[in-house]
C-alpha cells in the first residue's frame, strides 16, 4: 500500500513538473472609456447625451484590456482586443514601433490601433516590449526583449477564443524590424504584415546619427564592443535566406519616408526575390513614415492581407518562376 502511494506521488510530482506555467498574470478589462484622454475623441456629445461616434461605434463589439504577462520572468505590460461574441478567432501580433516610451501603447492603441482590426474578427494583442510601460527589466532595441513578443504565441493559448493554429504578426517602424527578426525564430507566425519597417539598422545610422547615439548605443548591451554583430542582428537584408518560405510578407512603406528611408524596403525586397519568399511590395507616391496621406488605402491592404491568408487559408503564391 505505501509502495502505490509513493507511486502516485511521483506521478502527481512529474505531472506538475510537465505542465507549462501559465504566463497571462491579469486581463484588465477597459470598461469606463471616460477615464481615458481619447473618449472626447469618440464620442459625441448631443444635449449631455454621450454616444460613439459613426466610426467608433465598433467600440461596443469589442472588449480591450490591459495585459500583464511574464516573459524570461519579467512582468511585462500591454494590451489586448477582442470579439465580445464568444468564437475561434485568428489571432494577431502587434509590434509597436518606438524605443522606451517614445511609441509606448496606451488606451487610445487600444481602441483604435487594436480595436479596428479586432472589430474584423481577430485576438489582437500587443507588448509594451520590456522596460516600457511598465514593464520591468529594460529594453535592447531587439536583443532579448524579442523574446516579449515571441512569448505571446504562448501567451494567446491561455486566452478564451483565441485560435492560436492562425496567429499573424503585424509591426510598424522598429515594430517591423521585430517581426523580422521573428519570423526567423518561431514557426507559430503563419502571415506577416509590415510598415514603414527597419530592414537595414547599418543605413538607419548613416542616414540618421543620432539614432546611434542616443538610441542603440544606449540599449544595446556592449554595443560599442560588438558593433557590427549587434546591427547585423537588427538587419534583415543581411539574413533574408533565413526567412521561412511558407510566411507571405506585406511589405508597405511610403517613398517619402524620412524616418526610414524606402530604400531598406527596396532592397530588402530585392534579397526576398533572390530566395524566392513569398511577399508584396507597396510603395505609396508622396507618404511618410505613417502613410498617413493613403491611410484608408493602407488600411484596406492589411484586411485583405490577413483575411486572405489568415482567416481565409488562400493557398500560398507560386514563386516558382512560371508561366508562358
Amino acid at each position: 500500500m505505501k509502495y502505490i502511494r509513493f507511486i502516485i506521488i511521483i506521478h502527481l510530482f512529474y505531472s506538475c513538473q510537465s505542465q507549462t506555467p501559465q504566463l497571462l498574470i491579469e486581463e484588465r478589462l477597459i470598461s469606463d472609456w471616460s477615464k481615458y484622454p481619447i473618449y472626447p475623441r469618440l464620442i459625441d456629445d448631443t444635449n449631455g447625451k454621450a454616444k460613439w461616434k459613426e466610426k467608433y461605434q465598433y467600440l461596443d463589439s469589442i472588449n480591450v484590456y490591459g495585459i500583464t504577462y511574464l516573459s524570461d520572468g519579467l512582468k511585462i505590460k500591454g494590451f489586448m482586443a477582442k470579439p465580445k461574441k464568444e468564437g475561434n478567432y485568428p489571432c494577431i501580433i502587434y509590434n509597436r514601433g518606438g524605443n522606451r516610451e517614445f511609441g509606448s501603447l496606451n488606451a487610445a492603441n487600444g481602441a483604435i490601433t487594436l480595436g479596428q482590426i479586432a472589430r474584423e474578427g481577430y485576438v489582437v494583442i500587443a507588448s509594451q516590449y520590456r522596460g516600457n510601460g511598465g514593464s520591468e527589466g529594460h529594453e535592447e532595441f531587439g536583443g532579448r526583449d524579442i523574446n516579449d513578443i515571441l512569448n505571446l504565441t504562448e501567451v494567446l493559448k491561455e486566452v478564451d477564443d483565441a485560435n492560436t493554429e492562425k496567429i499573424g504578426m503585424y509591426g510598424w517602424s522598429r515594430g517591423g524590424m521585430m517581426t523580422y527578426m521573428a519570423l526567423t525564430k518561431t514557426d507559430a507566425i503563419k502571415v506577416a504584415v509590415v510598415g514603414g519597417a527597419v530592414s537595414d539598422c547599418f543605413e538607419t545610422i548613416r542616414d540618421r546619427p543620432e539614432m546611434e547615439t542616443n538610441v542603440i548605443a544606449e540599449l544595446v548591451p556592449n554595443y560599442e564592443q560588438s558593433k557590427e554583430k549587434e546591427l547585423t542582428k537588427r538587419s534583415a537584408v543581411k539574413w533574408a535566406n533565413q526567412f521561412p518560405k511558407n510566411v507571405p510578407i506585406l511589405v508597405l512603406h511610403g517613398n517619402a519616408d524620412w524616418r526610414v528611408k524606402p530604400e531598406q524596403s527596396l532592397r530588402l525586397a530585392m534579397e526576398f526575390e533572390k530566395y524566392r519568399i513569398p511577399y508584396r511590395l507597396i510603395m505609396f507616391e508622396g507618404g511618410d513614415h505613417g502613410i498617413l496621406e493613403h491611410r484608408k488605402e493602407v488600411d484596406r491592404e492589411i484586411k485583405d492581407w490577413f483575411e486572405k491568408y489568415l482567416k481565409y487559408d488562400e493557398p500560398l503564391p507560386n514563386m516558382e518562376y512560371h508561366g508562358r
